[in-house]
């Protein structure tokens, strides 16, 4: 009889776990990105909507990748549905902020703990992530186009972070089945060939 495994035990995931993940993710923070960028004046309303919406995108989107712990996401989530409630730039900017600033920090401390694939890309995005919660506060005044403005900026930068990461993980999970096909194939051992 086995006993189940810790979470110390755990294997880290592989890449060909890893890759869609975080290519939605990337997806997510350079779609967000984009609205910030075209949407020439936006309405309060906007700012929540989109805001929140990225927010939830971006919850479902790590929840999926399975390396956090799923507080983390639940928060992140929370942050979306209380921009999306609030409805205000001082709401939307202290949901996102709170939400940002927890994934960041959990972020930034899984890729100290852990060597796995992407640890230096969860160090990065935990700086970004919690930069940007930390800049949040202090474009509240200043209204809608600045708050996206700085929240979509730290999205495109985390997105082509992560858009990087993930086509390095497709690859290498390709290079890896690729090469566990060889290998089971029959002939595929240099004895055969002789």
């Amino acid at each position: 009889m086995t006993l189940p495994a810790t979470p110390a035990q755990t294997p880290p995931a592989s890449a060909d776990v890893l890759w869609k993940p975080v290519l939605i993710r990337a997806t997510v923070a350079l779609v967000f990105g984009a609205v910030t960028i075209f949407w020439a004046s936006p309405s309060v309303h906007v700012l929540a909507w989109a805001v929140g919406l990225y927010l939830l995108a971006t919850a479902a989107a790590v929840w999926m990748s399975r390396a956090l712990p799923v507080a983390v996401p639940a928060v992140v989530a929370l942050g979306g549905i209380a921009a999306l409630v609030t409805q205000s730039d001082e709401g939307v900017a202290l949901s996102a902020m709170f939400a940002l600033l927890v994934l960041g920090l959990l972020e930034f401390v899984h890729g100290l703990r852990k060597r796995d694939a992407l640890a230096r890309d969860w160090l990065i995005s935990g700086v970004i992530a919690v930069g940007t919660a930390g800049a949040l506060p202090f474009f509240t005044s200043l209204g809608a186009h600045a708050l996206l403005g700085v929240a979509g900026g730290g999205a495109i930068i985390s997105g082509v972070l992560w858009i990087l990461s993930g086509l390095t993980l497709r690859h290498d999970a390709r290079i890896a089945s690729g090469l566990a096909a060889e290998a089971a194939a029959p002939g595929a051992s240099p004895e055969a060939v002789n």
